[in-house]
């Protein structure tokens, strides 16, 4: 067996650079714990930016994926299956949107979206094609191909890739004004995290989408909402929209709708919208698969079955009100809904992050001086409370 630091030694060598990952490898999984090669444990606080809102394995979804797996795992979409028309039942109803369009990954789904909406500009609204504008946040995460990063403020993100500056506006995160002072003419959509992730666990004052969901209905623009990571309980609503009681024209979905077992995305949005859409327009020949579709059904009903919404709403109030009673002049904000939840400080968190996973707790730094803590929606609060332990006791400075 390869060892911790012969496995991590190969993999710079073989793999590109692109990522800066903790230097632990990752043998096995169960529910929200983790075991290393060497056969250490420790508390998962970060479940793969909440695609494992369920959990490593979870014994009903690996139940299902393995029974189909033996079935029927791929067609294209050459073809039709009963697994994808159950999967279309189910998220439609879950979203309350008359249509949904399948992909894989998160990144996939936004940029199905930003098609939907130049699209729909051109065909519904009358905006001459070429021209669609976009508006977006400042610090969003949509992913990292050559559209979403055209979006992204983040240097690190566009260096080098000449990404498409013309008909794109970015506008601070959380002010509805300027939102709608920098709406055009030719402006077919609003693009928004209902809380940025990766900036950092950044939550908008309250009343924010209402009013944004009323500028883009005045308006006359799509509001798009990138629930990828705040989607499926994640924020202990179904969608962190619900919070304010508003519903974007189009919902970006992904990550924990795989069940952890799966890259599954998709949109959800009204004919109106998704009609746009004609043979040939848009497509993924793995997009929707069975495979996929078989395990993210039995995700969405575990979701609802279990109430997961209740469950990260408790929890998540309980472990912030734990790690508010740290002591450390560092800890600048503590901040988070349901169980997205970021601890800024006033110096680097990376040797914070570093101590925390010396410990037993898996977390990553984000935009330098902030550690995102995102526990599996399924912690039991035996283990929750074993992770607040160590993060009191390596967080804390007198």
């Amino acid at each position: 067996m390869n060892t911790t630091q012969e496995i991590i030694k190969k993999t710079k060598n073989l793999g590109a650079a692109n990522y800066k990952s903790k230097e632990v490898v990752i043998a096995k999984g169960r529910g929200a714990a983790v075991w290393d090669v060497e056969g250490r444990e420790y508390i998962d606080m970060l479940s793969a930016y909440s695609a494992l809102n369920f959990g490593h394995c979870h014994k009903e979804l690996v139940a299902v994926a393995k029974k189909q797996l033996g079935t029927l795992t791929l067609t294209s979409r050459a073809f039709h299956t009963e697994a994808l028309c159950g999967f279309l039942e189910k998220l439609t109803a879950l979203t309350g949107k008359e249509r949904v369009l399948p992909m894989n990954t998160g990144v996939e789904a936004v940029e199905t979206a930003l098609k939907a909406a130049r699209r729909w500009g051109a065909f519904v609204k009358g905006v001459e094609n070429g021209r669609q504008h976009i508006i977006s946040c400042k610090n969003n995460f949509h992913g990292r191909t050559l559209f979403a990063i055209s979006l992204s403020t983040d240097a690190g993100a566009r260096g080098g890739y000449g990404v498409c500056e013309e008909n794109i506006t970015s506008v601070p995160f959380g002010d509805a004004d300027a939102l709608e002072g920098a709406i055009r003419s030719n402006t077919v959509a609003f693009i928004v995290e209902p809380i940025q992730g990766e900036a950092g666990v950044i939550v908008p004052p309250d009343g924010y989408l209402k009013y944004v969901r009323e500028i883009c209905t005045r308006r006359n623009i799509l509001f798009i909402a990138d629930e990828v990571q705040t989607g499926f309980s994640r924020t202990g609503d179904m969608f962190a929209c619900m919070h304010e009681g508003v519903v974007p024209d189009i919902y970006i979905l992904g990550k924990a709708l795989g069940g952890g077992i799966l890259p599954v995305s998709a949109i959800a949005a009204d004919a109106n919208i998704m009609d746009v859409f004609t043979p040939g327009s848009h497509g993924s020949t793995f997009g929707g698969n069975p495979l996929a579709c078989t395990v993210a059904s039995k995700a969405m009903e575990i979701l609802v079955r279990d109430d997961y919404s209740a469950m990260a709403k408790a929890k998540g109030e309980y472990f912030i009100n734990a790690l508010r009673k740290i002591k450390n002049d560092e800890i600048v904000s503590i901040r988070g809904r349901g169980l997205l939840v970021g601890v800024e400080f006033s110096t680097p968190a990376a040797p914070y992050a570093d101590k925390l996973i010396a410990n037993g707790i898996l977390c990553k730094e984000t935009q330098e001086k902030t550690i995102r803590f995102a526990p599996p929606v399924i912690i039991s609060y035996r283990t929750l409370n074993a992770a607040i332990k160590i993060i009191s006791s390596c967080l804390a400075k007198e």
